[in-house]
């Protein structure tokens, strides 16, 4: 009869999973919890581990399955007969299969979550794949029921638990040094058609411990994504983070070229769309409610890449499908992020710093000028500052009622970029708010943007020339606010 051994920290569909393993012949063998729990679902065939040791569980269960009965049983060389002789002379029972996962380390991370054991099965499991299965995860238990029990099928496995046991114990080497090692665990979703340019073979990998992203999310139709597609989606979804109340924008090259938040998502919709409808041409939709037959209808009319939101009515959805290679894209909740870690990889080296999460506030605002900002002044500005931090720098962002109306992005110089969000703006500017991710070096920003309407200005400060900005500032009648915080975005 074939032998399994099973031994697992997540006991997500295991009794179920050992029924149907008895019901097809297997002896299980099992330990500690698991055991208890197997033995009360009535599972037959089933053995506790010390009665092939001839030895109990020992320290708390830290000592269990490390016996020479359990691992010659795994890593006995099937082909070769003095190896199956010393495991007969030995009254080793050889074992077939290896279900097992390990202490949830990065969920705890401590000394006490440090898996031995079982780290040491898979690994023997996965090392004698030619004889033996190794299964580390839930989601393969009916992949092992309903599959052949091929040399194709063992191998893979075996990748799966050795990528497993490398990823757990990068985690721990981490945890130990302390920011002196980086370890990154990603596992690949797909190979793409190409990279930013055709000529660039790509894939797409997603970290092991995502729980946000566009890794994470659905894709309902369309052309699959390319890798500019994965890019502007990041990007996308970063900015619709940044607001709770109904908000929408559009995306280019990574970029907003218009974002808009309203009292529904309909009118954020199509603010955010009419901002720069030429821009928007090609582009991605991003909305942060559910999109509903209306916006589809609207969002028919003209082209664009893709569209992203938490869900779609059913009535959405079947006008957009209307559109053969139209990326259709749900994430669920789009979750505003914890405190996570962002990379930047360069040749010969990956740059780590902290995500920029923070959340401007109006008690975080430094009034510098003679003319105090209103208090429907400070809502537009601090709207602007939510959209200039994802704007590549040098960066300038105009806004008035909610909805941007000029963006300049990625200029060398930040007066460059108020003369293309100026230009962009065109006649709607008076009276609007306008943002910059990092100081102004001169006054000569604050002139153009005078003499095209703006009425109300919000910037880091920290420039040598802050006080000539200033005056400059109270020579047109503008209010301007300091943040003392800088939104740099490369």
């Amino acid at each position: 009869m074939p032998t399994a051994l099973i031994s697992v920290s997540n006991k997500d569909k295991i009794a179920e999973f050992a029924r149907h393993l008895a019901g097809l012949g297997y002896d299980i063998i099992s330990t500690g919890g698991t055991y208890k729990l197997l033995a009360e679902a009535g599972i037959k065939n089933l053995k506790k581990v010390e009665e092939i040791t001839g030895f109990p569980e020992i320290m708390d269960g830290r000592v269990k399955t490390l016996h020479p009965s359990v691992f010659g049983g795994i890593l006995a060389d099937r082909s070769k007969k003095s190896h199956l002789k010393e495991a007969a002379d030995n009254q080793i029972p050889l074992i077939d299969l290896v279900v097992c996962n390990l202490y949830p380390f990065n969920e705890q991370p401590s000394i006490k979550n440090i898996d031995i054991g079982g780290v040491s099965l898979l690994r023997a499991a996965a090392k004698n794949y030619e004889s033996v299965m190794a299964v580390v995860d839930p989601a393969d238990y009916q992949k092992v029921l309903s599959s052949e029990n091929t040399l194709e099928l063992r191998k893979e496995l075996a990748h799966k638990a050795f990528s497993h046991t490398a990823a757990y114990d990068a985690m721990i080497a981490d945890y130990f040094g302390a920011g002196q090692n980086l370890s990154l665990n990603f596992r690949k979703l797909y190979d793409l058609r190409y990279g930013e340019n055709p000529h660039q073979a790509a894939a797409f990998y997603t970290e092991l411990s995502a729980k946000e992203g566009i890794g994470q999310a659905e894709i309902l139709h369309g052309k699959e994504l390319s890798y500019n597609n994965i890019v502007d989606t990041d990007a996308a979804l970063n900015l619709i983070r940044e607001f709770s109340e109904p908000a929408v924008a559009v995306i280019k090259h990574t970029n907003p070229c218009g974002c808009a938040k309203a009292n529904n998502i309909t009118e954020a919709f199509r603010k955010a769309y009419r901002a720069d409808a030429l821009a928007a041409f090609g582009g991605v939709i991003v909305l942060n409610r559910l999109c509903n037959q209306e916006i589809a209808s609207e969002i028919n009319q003209v082209f664009v890449e893709m569209v992203i939101a938490p869900d779609y009515d059913q009535e959405a959805l079947s006008v957009l499908k209307r559109k053969k290679n139209l990326r259709i894209i749900k994430t669920g909740e789009i979750k505003t992020l914890g405190c996570l870690k962002d990379y930047k990889k360069v040749v010969g080296g990956i740059l780590e710093q902290d995500y920029d999460n923070s959340q401007l506030k109006k008690a975080d605002l430094k009034a510098v000028t003679k003319i105090k900002p209103t208090a429907g002044q400070i809502e537009e500005l601090l709207f602007a500052w939510q959209v200039v931090r994802h704007v590549k720098s040098n960066a300038i962002v105009l806004a008035k009622g909610g909805v941007t109306v000029g963006i300049g992005a990625g200029q060398m110089s930040r007066v460059d970029a108020v003369d293309l969000a100026v230009k962009k703006g065109g006649s709607n500017l008076a009276g609007g708010a306008a943002a910059s991710d990092a100081f102004f070096p001169f006054p000569d920003s604050i002139d153009k943007l005078a003499e095209s309407g703006i009425k109300s200005i919000i910037q880091p400060g920290g420039s040598i020339k802050d006080a000539e900005v200033i005056e400059a500032a109270n020579k047109y009648g503008l209010a301007m606010v300091f943040t003392s915080t800088r939104a740099f975005k490369h």
